[in-house]
């Protein structure tokens, strides 16, 4: 049983990847943006997961939480699952605090990003990381084209790891409203697989997964020479470079 580590796991997919890694044995760190946040996975801190604290949209706070989980002992599986769907904290909480913590936690077996099929829509530039996620023009889409691409990089350079991206639908979270028409349950299945399965599928690096499958992401996910100058970028909008 491993020790996996869930980013944004108070509510919606990252507390329901919780619970279903939690009854099946693993050790669980559950994050929560406050101490005020943690209080509503308290049920799955009595049942034996660890919490962690820190805001993913302030810098040294994501360092903090990195400084929190270290000390616990190697994790085996991170799933990046914290994110924001508007507001000007797209770009720190979505792409630079998975960056930042890929960076300083010590390498796990396995690493998921939480992706969306709105990726598709996103622009391959970089103004908006240059400003340091101050551009207002900087969309959600954007984003997750971003750490889409941050995934596979990864894959690339890290031969060791399993690095892997998961669009999970449109599931009905505080994030998708009550109206999305998709699975929750589906929507967190694929995570808790990848994080955990020794299925032959499950053990394979660099893929876009949307309930199970391997599905075709944007182009620009695969371009190498632009997953190399997002990470460039990346370094230098948050001081934090990959090793």
């Amino acid at each position: 049983m491993g020790r996996i580590f869930i980013t944004g796991s108070t509510d919606g997919l990252g507390r329901a990847t919780a619970e279903s890694l939690l009854r099946n044995g693993h050790d669980v760190v559950v994050h929560a943006r406050s101490a005020e946040r943690l209080t509503a996975v308290q049920d799955l801190l009595d049942r034996g997961a660890t919490g962690v604290i820190g805001d993913l949209s302030d810098l040294e706070q994501t360092r903090a939480v990195a400084e929190q989980v270290n000390p616990g002992g190697a994790v085996d599986s991170v799933v990046h699952n914290a994110g924001v769907l508007h507001g000007p904290q797209i770009l720190q909480v979505n792409v630079f605090a998975p960056y930042v913590l890929t960076a300083l936690i010590p390498r796990p077996r396995r690493l998921i990003y939480l992706s969306s099929g709105m990726h598709r829509g996103g622009h391959a530039a970089f103004s908006g990381i240059a400003s340091g996620g101050r551009d207002p023009s900087v969309s959600y889409s954007d984003s997750k084209l971003y750490v889409t691409a941050l995934a596979a990089y990864v894959a690339r350079a890290w031969p060791d790891v399993l690095s892997n991206a998961v669009d999970p639908g449109w599931v009905p979270t505080k994030m998708g409203g009550p109206g999305a028409p998709d699975d929750l349950r589906l929507g967190h299945l694929t995570q808790v697989w990848l994080a955990t399965s020794e299925d032959p599928e499950a053990l394979t690096s660099g893929g876009y997964w949307h309930h199970q499958r391997r599905a075709k992401a944007q182009p620009a996910v695969y371009d190498e020479q632009f997953q190399d100058e997002l990470v460039d970028h990346l370094a230098r909008a948050t001081g934090v470079r990959l090793a």
